[in-house]
């Protein structure tokens, strides 16, 4: 084998041992920790809607639960309005989604971003009664296994 084919066979085997690290890891979006914070005001607000449309959701099922008999229509404004919240509660959970940010505990405010450390996925890990995000964790370690990030 000439030098020239081995080198364009090795260059294609480390483009492929690249391409495969990349595609290793498990989130799209990996976030620094400024633009996590960034973030911040935003998921607060998301966290205190989907508190309150959840609590709506549950008084208007308890409700309708209550109608629920044999032969009754259940249908009209309380089922629109039902509809309508759990539609908001979605697209508010679809909004964590797309940005890949976990909501690890929603009655906490426990919120996790991806994030690289020494070239390994990991968690940036906040709290709602957090001021800022201060510690991170493996992903299989999880809230337990939360460590302290270095200023």
């Amino acid at each position: 084998m000439t030098i020239s084919k081995r080198s364009s066979r090795l260059r294609s085997t480390n483009r492929k041992a690249s391409q495969l690290r990349v595609m290793a890891h498990q989130f799209q979006k990996h976030y620094t920790r400024t633009e996590a914070r960034a973030l911040l005001p935003q998921i607060r607000r998301w966290l205190a809607r989907l508190t309150e449309q959840r609590q709506e959701v549950q008084k208007r099922e308890k409700q309708l639960q209550e109608l629920m008999t044999p032969g009754r229509d259940v249908g009209g404004p309380l089922v629109n309005s039902w509809l309508r919240t759990v539609l908001e509660v979605q697209d508010i959970l679809l909004e964590f989604y797309r940005r890949d940010i976990q909501i690890k505990d929603l009655e906490r405010g426990l919120i996790d971003f991806p994030t690289l450390m020494d070239g390994k996925e990991v968690f940036l890990c906040w709290e709602k009664s957090e001021p800022d995000i201060g510690f991170w964790h493996d992903i299989e370690s999880g809230y337990a296994g939360r460590e302290k990030l270095e200023d």
